[in-house]
């Protein structure tokens, strides 16, 4: 029973029957899907299938209309958005939103602004170490950075909030494919060496399902699959609507 205990999974992210709604259409139509501490999660799914959606969801705008959302057991359904960052969850959205007139060091230190700026030298080090060519371009305006360096910087300022929970909504979008190869290195590297929860909602199932511990597909609003990466990799049903093409 003791084994049993120690190897027990920690839910660390809980969605139960959550339903979302754009006016009178529905987005999300009762999703359910677990994140457990330490794991590295993903969706996938075409475009327009809702991923972006739950992911904003659970930040609160949209907020949803049914179901709960739980974060340590807390339920955080209706909690504001700034209130909801405070608790140890971050977000790298989709298409990077970095300020572009500001440079690379004062995007860092807004990330900073959650947790506190007395970490952000140690912080700064630490980013400066996993993604050295940021290091180079503190001084730069973020607006013209390549689209690789604004998705580094982008999940960079996420990580500056020292969160428990990282949320990383299509981090390969428009990125070549050797800039992909390293986000996803850096993904499974902070996941591994630091022990960071990551929920990852990207297109490319090829690299996502090959990264992710367990994986989830959802199809118009609603969660169709669920099992291991390596076994969604291997569904020939996730390979024929997803990974044709794919491996890059």
């Amino acid at each position: 029973m003791s084994a049993a205990t120690a190897t027990a999974p920690n839910p660390l992210l809980q969605i139960r029957g959550v339903k979302t709604y754009y006016g009178k259409i529905i987005a999300l139509k009762g999703v359910d899907l677990d994140v457990n501490e330490g794991e590295i999660v993903t969706l996938i799914g075409a475009n327009g299938a809702g991923k972006s959606t739950l992911m904003m969801t659970i930040f609160g705008n949209p907020r949803a209309r049914e179901g709960q959302i739980l974060y340590q057991g807390q339920d955080i359904t209706r909690t504001e958005t700034h209130d909801i960052a405070k608790l140890g969850i971050a977000q790298s959205p989709e298409g990077r939103r970095v300020f572009p007139r500001m440079t690379v060091f004062e995007n860092l230190q807004m990330g900073s602004a959650v947790p506190g700026m007395q970490y952000f030298n140690d912080d700064l080090e630490r980013i400066c170490t996993i993604f050295p060519r940021l290091k180079e371009r503190l001084q730069q305006r973020a607006g013209t950075l390549s689209g690789g360096e604004q998705q580094m910087l982008a999940i960079a300022r996420a990580l500056m909030c020292r969160p428990k929970l990282l949320l990383l909504d299509e981090p390969s979008l428009g990125l070549a494919p050797i800039i992909v190869r390293q986000i996803f290195e850096v993904i499974k590297d902070v996941n591994k060496r630091e022990g960071m929860t990551v929920f990852l909602v990207e297109q490319n199932a090829f690299h996502a399902l090959k990264l992710a511990h367990r994986a989830y597909v959802m199809v118009n609003g609603l969660i169709t699959m669920s099992g291991t990466g390596k076994e969604l990799l291997a569904d020939p049903r996730v390979q024929s609507a997803y990974l044709e093409g794919g491996r890059h």
